[in-house]
């Protein structure tokens, strides 16, 4: 089942969308995705991110392949529905997307072996973890200054049940910046896969139901600049799009080096 949260003749509702394409409401009433204002597909209590979870990209940023799972928090804050505008900072030196797979748990999961860890997941959406890179040192993680700001986690436009997507592990990722292909992957490329994840995340802190873990991004990150329109796809779970603009003139322009401020 794909569901996405919505606003449309000035209500909020909550829809299926049904093979001709067309989400429909508790009602029945059918909307056209075109015509519809999206919302997140869902409220996370929160959601964790990895870095460095993809051989390819850890060798385009040149850094080795970590011991175990970088992780960071992703603010609420931060979240983003499909075709909200993402702000790009005054003064960012360089801005860049990161398709990643989303892992939604569907109950609250603690101490749980990898063997029973895909009992706990209720489904997928489509995240963008955005990141101003000139904030990233191994001195400065976790990187919240660099991937923190707010509209910088656009998730959706669907939650994709786990029963849809029969295997995650093969899952093709796309990227695209005004319509150029710019990044393409596939998760079988993942270095630690979602139930390794949910049993080293549940070792100390509980999965909450409606929990998100952003399980990294294939190589391919290129700048993006006000104007461009982003465009994030994988296999099955649809596409979610979200354009660019300057942050507002009254804001501070973005120191862009750590150490830089006297």
């Amino acid at each position: 089942m794909k569901t996405a949260n919505f606003i449309a003749n000035g209500r909020t509702l909550k829809g299926e969308l049904k093979k001709d394409g067309l989400l429909y409401d508790a009602a029945g009433e059918a909307h056209h995705p075109d015509d519809v204002q999206f919302l997140l597909p869902l409220k996370p209590g929160k959601v964790i991110a990895l870095a460095l979870n993809y051989g390819d990209h850890v060798k385009e940023l040149g850094f080795s392949a970590p011991p175990e799972p970088v992780m960071f928090l992703k603010p609420n804050t931060s979240l983003l529905p499909h075709r909200g505008t993402v702000i790009y900072p005054r003064g960012a030196k360089y801005m860049h997307y990161e398709c990643e797979l989303g892992i939604v748990i569907g109950r609250d999961a603690r101490r749980v072996k990898a063997k029973d860890a895909g009992d706990y997941v209720g489904g997928y959406t489509i995240a963008n973890d955005l990141v101003v890179r000139d904030y990233v040192s191994n001195y400065y993680r976790p990187p919240m200054r660099a991937k923190g700001w707010d509209t910088f986690g656009p998730m959706g436009p669907y939650y994709v049940t786990a029963d849809e997507i029969p295997d995650p592990y093969n899952l093709g990722i796309r990227s695209y910046v005004n319509g150029e292909l710019r990044q393409e992957g596939n998760t079988s490329d993942m270095i630690r896969r979602p139930p390794e994840l949910i049993e080293f995340m549940s070792r100390f802190m509980t999965l909450e139901a409606g929990d998100v873990i952003l399980t990294g991004t294939p190589e391919g990150v290129s700048h993006v600049h006000p104007g461009d329109v982003m465009r994030m796809e994988i296999d099955g779970l649809g596409a979610l799009e979200n354009p660019v603009a300057l942050e507002d003139e009254s804001a501070e322009p973005l120191v862009a080096e750590e150490g830089e401020r006297k």
